[in-house]
């Protein structure tokens, strides 16, 4: 009879190895499978993310972002402590540059203090001593803002799920799934793969996992495409710290900022523009099936009619580099277009309401032997060790009501 494993982990990003890492620290010799559908790990949005260790700072007082992306800034840097990965923390200067953003700037002053998050508040000239090529006037500092390779902790959580007795499976895409009474049954190209629990951090798929185990989801994921600009070489000392906006409340994403990646280089971005495929990277992607679903589904048309006018903004900026580089301009504007060269962009799988709500927390559902992240966009990596804690915690709910009807 094949090998019935005791955990199934559909996922090879960091929410998937780092619940797959903490299942084998609170259950020691379980036997554990990794199933992987692309042939590296961190092929999605793992690897393509901007690489920021968040502070928390937009995130609402209480909800699950706030809590875990605080308890996840210091988890992450601990990891990275313990297994020798480099990180630097920088620190985060929001920018207003003018008045209107001067005034929103109180309100995540008041945000921070709400979720207890070290800041200080920097008039102009302050600014200008800390940031010299950088216009505002005023801006929040956050210092425990950093920066890391995501890509490099899953590494190294895939090294020690390995050395913990763990199978990895890539390039082993999950194309159905059957729950029986005792176990959850997963059918790929390479044959099938059971396990007495399931869980699923299948990002970009996750609604599909959750039609998979015969529940209609109450939401689509939507793709997002992140476009992002690396600066010319020369200017990889032009800021000191990470530089953001203050966002837009009345706008859906947050907007373009200079980011200091954990390699000396500084990138621009991301934007976000609907994209026609759920892994179009590039602007020519298309698919069919995504394009039908994503159009089908009465909250994109919800979403659409209430945000269309950003929605052709950021579509003419995705269009045109002089638009994308205006917006960077606003605080950086000795910039010029042929300081903007070319990046990989970035997916940002977006759960949406039936009533055109973007859903704006991590969101999970689960059957009797399994649990699915169906929503988990940022600071989701920043959050991927207390995420995999609070998986781990339903889990052994699922097994404790299990053993109740056994």
């Amino acid at each position: 009879m094949k090998k019935i494993y005791d955990f199934m982990v559909i996922g090879g990003g960091i929410l998937g190895l780092s619940t797959a890492m903490q299942l084998q620290q609170r259950h020691p010799g379980c036997s554990l499978l990794v199933l992987e559908k692309e042939a590296v790990l961190s092929r999605h949005q793992t690897g393509r993310n901007s690489g920021v260790i968040h502070a928390g700072v937009y995130y609402k007082p209480g909800s699950l972002k706030a809590k875990f992306c605080k308890q996840g800034n210091i988890a992450t840097k601990a990891f990275c402590r313990e297994h020798g990965i480099a990180f630097d923390e920088f620190g985060k200067l929001l920018v207003a540059t003018n008045d209107t953003e001067l005034q929103r700037m109180q309100g995540l002053i008041e945000r921070c203090a709400e979720n207890e998050i070290e800041i200080e508040v920097l008039d102009a000239e302050q600014l200008r001593e800390r940031e010299p090529n950088i216009s505002g006037v005023g801006a929040i500092y956050v210092p425990s803002t950093g920066i890391v390779s995501y890509a490099a902790i899953v590494e190294k959580m895939a090294q020690i799920v390995r050395e913990n007795g763990a199978d990895i499976e890539l390039a082993t895409e999950v194309d159905k799934l059957e729950e029986f009474t005792d176990r959850v049954t997963a059918y790929t190209a390479a044959g099938r793969f059971q396990a007495r629990f399931l869980v699923a951090c299948g990002g970009l798929q996750s609604d599909r996992i959750v039609r998979m185990l015969g529940i209609e989801p109450d939401f689509r994921i939507i793709p997002f495409r992140g476009e992002y600009y690396q600066l010319d070489s020369q200017h990889n000392q032009i800021v000191n710290h990470l530089i953001y906006p203050i966002p837009d409340p009345t706008l859906p994403f947050l907007g373009v900022h200079l980011t200091r990646m954990i390699d000396g280089s500084v990138t621009v971005g991301p934007n976000a523009v609907l994209a026609f495929r759920r892994e179009g990277y590039r602007r020519r992607d298309f698919s069919l099936r995504d394009s039908i679903e994503t159009f089908s589904w009465p909250g994109m048309l919800r979403l659409l009619k209430r945000h269309y006018r950003s929605s052709l903004t950021e579509l003419k900026n995705s269009l045109s580099k002089p638009g994308y580089l205006k917006q960077v301009q606003k605080y950086c504007p000795q910039l010029k277009l042929s300081d903007l060269q070319a990046y990989p962009a970035g997916i940002r799988a977006q759960a949406v309401a039936r009533d055109g709500s973007l859903v704006d927390d991590f969101l999970f559902r689960n059957s009797r032997r399994a649990l699915v992240v169906c929503n988990a966009p940022s600071p989701a990596a920043t959050s991927a060790i207390p995420i995999g804690g609070h998986i781990i915690d339903q889990l052994e709910t699922l097994m404790e009501k299990d053993a109740e009807l056994a």
